[in-house]
């Protein structure tokens, strides 16, 4: 099995030029987690992402995109979605089905996965809510906001048909004894 070559933040940019869509990347210094990048964040119309790169036992590989500040129950996300117990993959199996290092994981990794789709994506709902959106270009030096719409057709682009979930953690009822 030969490697397929990786697309890089300007053939990405280049990929969304060529389909029409229109971005705007702003660059900044390196981001490695959702708390690192709350003072990017704060100056960014739109919604902010987190993006959970995961696998289960039977190797089914999963792209999690919700908002930055939503809590994901991973123990119970295979009652929501079609798959076994999920852990998270590792940078090596990042890197060979999204070509993209721990702390710049983004949806826009999908273009690497446009040939072989072996991954599958999973959006928030309450991320879809959000007209514009926030995500790495691949890298986690810069962020690019996209329109919602532009977005979904970027996915229809890459082959990717995204599963919509409501994936924030249900809140514990309070005990008022």
């Amino acid at each position: 099995m030969t490697a397929t070559p990786k697309f890089g933040r300007q053939d990405f940019l280049n990929f969304l030029s060529d389909l029409g869509i229109e971005t705007t990347t702003h660059d900044h210094d390196a981001v490695f987690t959702v708390q690192e990048s709350h003072k990017i964040k704060q100056d960014l119309p739109g919604g902010h992402s987190k993006n959970l790169f995961l696998k289960d036992k039977k190797g089914k590989i999963m792209l999690v995109v919700c908002l930055n500040d939503t809590e994901v129950d991973l123990k119970s996300f295979h009652k929501k979605y079609d798959c076994g117990r999920v852990s998270f993959g590792n940078a090596d199996l990042l890197w060979q089905h999204l070509g993209v290092r721990p702390g710049s994981v983004t949806p826009f990794a999908l273009i690497n996965d446009k040939d072989e789709h072996a991954v599958n994506l999973v959006l928030d709902a309450n991320m879809m809510t959000h007209a514009l959106l926030n995500f790495h270009p691949l890298e986690n030096t810069a962020t690019t906001a996209i329109n919602r719409e532009d977005l979904l057709s970027f996915f229809e682009a890459t082959g990717h048909q995204p599963t919509i979930l409501k994936l924030e953690k249900p809140q514990e009822a309070e005990d008022i004894s």
